[in-house]
């Protein structure tokens, strides 16, 4: 006679048919890669884990998984007690909470989603999933453009193209009567070039006008031709540099003293000390840093609800958390508090005794 085994594990409950479903976007996500569901799924969990992982998988798609949700179907165990275990759930690497972005343009929002597998991961495979998905929706194509307005849009293939009216014969002049005379159109006068602007000089280097043009700006930075011919070669290394002429004219401008005695003095001693650093050549643009991805999906700690990149959250936790639940229960209660604690309680239940 076979013997009949029985599970210490807690039946799971059916999901009810009137179980609420999260909003479009938002609840029980599942993970790619799982194993397909078997009898033993979860059973090196504790009993109230075990128990409420088997509810939560056989959630469907979309399913609110908030821990007021939960308890509400589970009522064996309280909201409290729903949560631990879902840091437990956590922790085992059965769950990730996060939030991620829908919508483009003004319609952008968060969305809070928890990624479930029954399949327990480490810490590895759940960044690099969260990963690949951040990739996916950051290169997710944009809105298809809209179709022309019907005014722009072209005629339907079945009309037919409208074609220009044909010219009509002048009708017969009365007898007797002479043609009118055509008229003659008169040769139309062309039009006159606009006259041409003013050219610079010939033989004169931007460098060298740039010098000449500061006495205009500024009368205490007059220079004389000599003057120019003698620092136009540092101004040259300014423009050589990829520099304007509006940035060099404006660097040797700014901040002048009230009184300038000698101009040339000063312009060569600008000309040298605020040298502007090469830049390289147009046709080498420089070395432009690979853009950051812009972060479409954060990871949220399954305690308390904040955010950050996976990274920053091992086993679904942040750092205070998961400092409070892998210390919880490792340190035995001290046997002098709990004696204090007996009398105590026994104290009060004294004073309530009737006299």
């Amino acid at each position: 006679m076979a013997t009949q085994h029985h599970s210490s594990a807690l039946p799971i409950p059916a999901v009810s048919a009137a179980y609420p479903m999260a909003n479009p976007g938002y609840g029980k996500r599942s993970a790619p890669g799982q194993l397909p569901r078997a009898r033993d799924d979860f059973a090196l969990l504790p009993t109230r884990e075990r128990y409420v992982a088997g509810f939560v998988d056989h959630l469907p798609e979309g399913a609110a998984m908030s821990v007021k949700q939960l308890a509400k179907q589970l009522p064996l165990y309280g909201q409290q007690a729903i949560g631990t275990a879902l840091n437990a759930l956590s922790v085992a690497g059965y769950l990730r909470r996060v939030r991620c972005t829908v919508g483009t343009g003004d319609e952008t929002r968060w969305a809070f989603r928890t990624f479930w597998s029954r399949t327990a991961r480490d810490n590895a495979w759940w960044n690099s999933f969260l990963a690949t998905e951040n990739a996916a929706q950051a290169t997710a194509p944009a809105a298809a453009p809209q179709a022309p307005a019907p005014d722009s849009a072209p005629p339907p293939p079945w009309l037919p193209v409208e074609e220009p009216p044909l010219a009509q014969p002048d009708p017969p002049s009365p007898a007797g009567q002479a043609p009118e005379p055509t008229a003659v159109p008169h040769p139309r006068t062309p039009p006159q070039a606009p006259a041409a602007e003013p050219t610079q000089p010939t033989g004169l280097s931007p460098a060298y006008l740039a010098l000449a043009r500061l006495g205009r700006d500024d009368h205490r930075l007059a220079l004389s031709a000599d003057d120019c011919t003698t620092l136009e070669p540092l101004a040259a290394q300014w423009l050589d540099r990829g520099v304007t002429v509006d940035y060099l004219t404006n660097a040797l401008k700014a901040g002048l003293p009230a009184q300038v005695d000698s101009p040339v003095g000063l312009i060569r001693r600008r000309l040298i000390d605020k040298m502007p650093p090469r830049l390289p050549a147009p046709d080498t643009p420089p070395d432009t840093p690979t853009p950051t991805p812009t972060q479409r999906i954060l990871m949220e700690c399954t305690d308390c609800g904040r955010p950050g990149p996976p990274q920053a959250l091992p086993d679904g936790l942040c750092r205070p958390c998961h400092q409070t639940h892998t210390t919880l229960g490792d340190t035995p209660p001290d046997p002098t508090e709990v004696a204090a604690v007996k009398a105590h309680m026994a104290n009060l239940r004294g004073l309530l005794k009737p006299v």
